[in-house]
């Protein structure tokens, strides 16, 4: 018989991923609690925006009955595609097809959480709770935190992202380096900050490559864009560098040498840069990772399958592990949370091994020679 429903489950991380399992137990009543690092919602700039897959991330938002609410926020045509060469000639964009298959629509990060806040009991995310430390206490976890409070659960499910620190508590296993650092920036008011730019963009995405590199822009609903350089460095390359990346005449000096065979146009994004710029270079779990599954705490997302975002599947992936982990906690023939914990952890981490085996495949085709030919092939096969 099914006892999972009894007991407190505390979710330590307020992303998607977190935000959708909550809601999606709440719906059946179980005891949910979120705890999360940031202050409030409002606490860190949201970044790109997001494209859901009709099998993972939309298939997730059905089940938490929040359709409605996605479809009265998302961005209709934001998932526009212009292909770009390093010199600024347009090679592709996706209004050259037809009919176009796939439906996936793309929404900000910030309308995203809302919607998966808005679903949630009162005071269910428990704010400015960064996790510090995870101590059994009688079959259950006394959880403690760095402002001084403790928490109690018998169940916890890490939803805390790429530096996961509940990761270690299941698995001594770590990320391997994919050989590419991304350097991101970001612009607020891109129609007048960086007119060219914004007109390219034209409310879309751009993905430009060339040279072994890429660059990937794209515009958000607030009126800024977000950018991501891809390069093949050494894995420590941000801190050897030397580069200063809160300086921007630095940033723009290693970007007029790293890409010295691109047009000068794409400089209008680096001298327009509003914020920082924040150099992330780019891991992936191990294709093969298993653990013994531990009887009251698992993960999802990025803290159970860490892979780069050149396929698209970081919140999507998040999500359905979201779904499937709720799925296994209802399902009444598992007589045990660990045998739950066990079957969901079993089909998730077969997916996630084909997925990130597939996004490192991109990953590697997006920064070689080739890369512009693997993108048409992508956005139109025929």
């Amino acid at each position: 018989m099914n006892n999972i429903k009894d007991k407190k489950i505390a979710i330590i991380g307020a992303g998607p991923g977190g935000l959708t399992l909550a809601r999606l137990l709440q719906m059946d009543g179980f005891d949910v609690k979120v705890y999360e690092r940031d202050n409030d919602k409002n606490a860190r700039p949201k970044g790109a925006t997001l494209d859901l897959h009709e099998e993972s991330g939309l298939a997730a938002l059905r089940e938490a009955k929040l359709m409605d609410a996605f479809m009265a926020n998302y961005r209709p045509g934001a998932d526009r595609t212009r292909i770009i060469d390093q010199r600024g000639n347009i090679v592709f964009e996706d209004s050259d097809i037809q009919n176009r298959e796939a439906f996936r629509p793309e929404i900000d990060r910030g309308p995203l959480q809302k919607i998966l806040l808005n679903s949630l009991i009162k005071d269910t995310v428990i704010w400015d709770s960064h996790f510090e430390t995870l101590t059994p206490s009688n079959g259950s976890w006394l959880i403690g935190f760095k402002n001084g409070t403790l928490a109690q659960a018998e169940i916890v499910i890490a939803a805390d992202g790429a530096n996961s620190k509940i990761r270690p508590y299941i698995t001594p296993i770590k990320p391997f380096y994919s050989g590419i650092s991304i350097v991101e920036g970001a612009i607020y008011s891109s129609a007048t900050a960086c007119p060219k730019m914004h007109a390219l963009l034209n409310g879309g995405k751009i993905f430009a490559m060339g040279d072994e590199k890429s660059l990937i822009v794209s515009s958000k609903g607030d009126g800024s864009l977000v950018f991501y350089t891809g390069c093949h460095t050494p894995e420590n390359w941000a801190k050897a560098s030397g580069i200063n990346f809160s300086d921007k005449n630095q940033v723009i000096d290693w970007f007029r040498n790293e890409f010295s065979e691109w047009d000068p146009m794409w400089l209008e994004l680096f001298e327009n840069a509003s914020t920082a710029f924040i150099p992330r270079p780019q891991y992936c779990m191990p294709l093969d990772q298993h653990w013994e599954t531990v009887s009251n705490l698992t993960m999802l997302g990025d803290a159970a399958h860490l892979m780069p975002p050149y396929a698209g599947e970081g919140v999507n992936m998040a999500m359905l592990d979201a779904l499937e982990l709720s799925q296994c906690f209802k399902k009444n023939h598992f007589n045990t949370p660990k045998e739950a914990i066990a079957a969901y952890e079993k089909q998730m981490l077969k997916r996630a091994s084909e997925t990130a085996d597939i996004t490192m495949q991109s990953t590697m085709a997006l920064h070689s020679i080739d890369a512009i030919s693997y993108m048409l092939n992508i956005m139109d096969p025929e």
